[in-house]
């Protein structure tokens, strides 16, 4: 029997496609741990963004590959992942224990967009990341009500002489919102420098265990609140929410100017209630217009993240204070957010990968 080499074994994984990029793992850059004991082969592999719903598909498809090399009888996978901070997102850690910060936005309200994030933040959390979310919508919290956590309040604890509040568990995530701190009778009656104040203590005085991603539920518009994250937080990217229709698209639009004006990167539009099926016959309508998330995405060249239909169940579990991905994580609904989160996490891996490369020198005879 002749010996088998690491580095074939190496050239055969190398050339798998990665599910959720769509490139080989050699494009990726990705270096596989390769083990040979005789005939037996170990191999492990560490993504940059959390995989669980593609980690068997890859997995099976790098034991198919190496099951194919002569004189292999077993084969051995383990997938993980090890998320890093994007670039200079939160590398000074003035948002002490959490690595990226992504602010979910949109220009008007009435798209879907607390709904959008909180699904976002259990579904990373379903595909094994550590997550954190933060109502930024001062006036109106609703993040309390969507994760069924009601008037619960936060435990307040001391650390270095200052007060923290520990962040209220709730479907994997750790969350805060001023909806914890007053009743959902009480009027927020603030002018903009108070409400940009509250912010920022609700975000500097809790204390967040090792979050990989803090979402951030703005609200809409691009006011006090949207400046104030992105010129004293350390904001990793902002993700925009939008419909289909033309009136909501152009304020999409201006949401993503914005910004850009404040050097924070858009990693990428959500289309949501681009589709209605009725439950009865199975017939598609494009209530909102069709397409609009793709065009905005392609004019600003960001990524399509995803479209979401306009279905009766997001709703129904919304209100109930139980997000869709939690409430039946098998569902269709529950895996297009699963998708988003993964384009999402993975799309953060490559910008990090991206940045961490060494500029090229070019000299000329000039």
């Amino acid at each position: 029997m002749s010996e088998i080499s690491r580095e074939s074994v190496t050239q055969a994984i190398q050339l798998i496609e990665e599910p959720t990029l769509g490139r080989t793992l050699l494009e990726l850059g990705i270096e596989p741990r390769v083990s040979v004991d005789g005939d037996r082969i170990e191999v492990s592999i560490t993504l940059g963004y959390p995989a669980e719903g593609v980690s068997q598909t890859l997995a099976e498809a790098i034991n198919h590959a190496v099951s194919g090399i002569a004189g292999v009888q077993s084969v051995g996978v383990d997938i993980g992942w090890d998320i890093p901070a994007l670039g200079g997102a939160n590398t000074a850690a003035r948002t002490p224990g959490v690595k990226n910060i992504i602010a979910v936005a949109s220009g008007k309200g009435g798209v879907g967009k607390s709904t959008t994030a909180v699904n976002l933040a259990v579904a990373l959390a379903a595909e094994g990341a550590r997550v954190g979310l933060l109502d930024a919508d001062i006036y109106g919290p609703s993040l309390p009500h969507m994760l069924g956590v009601g008037q619960r309040r936060p435990e307040i604890v001391e650390r270095d002489g200052k007060q923290m509040m520990l962040p209220i568990q709730a479907h994997g995530v750790q969350s805060v919102s001023m909806g914890y701190l007053v009743t959902e009778q009480t009027p927020m009656v603030w002018r903009g420098p108070m409400v940009s104040g509250a912010l920022q203590q609700l975000l500097g005085q809790t204390q967040w265990d090792q979050v990989d991603y803090l979402i951030v539920d703005m609200p809409p518009g691009t006011g006090d609140i949207q400046l104030t994250l992105s010129q004293k937080v350390p904001v990793t990217g902002a993700v925009i929410v939008t419909t289909p229709q033309d009136i909501a698209l152009l304020d999409a639009k201006k949401g993503i100017e914005m910004f850009r004006k404040v050097n924070v990167p858009v990693l990428g539009v959500v289309e949501n209630m681009a589709v209605h099926v009725c439950s009865n016959c199975g017939h598609e309508e494009h209530i909102f217009g069709a397409g609009g998330g793709e065009r905005i995405a392609r004019e600003y060249q960001a990524e399509l993240l995803g479209s979401l239909p306009l279905d009766l169940a997001i709703r129904e579990t919304t209100d109930a204070g139980l997000p869709t991905v939690a409430a039946d994580p098998d569902s269709s609904l529950s895996q297009h957010y699963r998708r988003i989160a993964r384009r999402l996490g993975a799309r953060l891996w490559q910008d990090a990968a991206g940045a961490q490369e060494a500029p090229e020198i070019v000299i000329t005879d000039d």
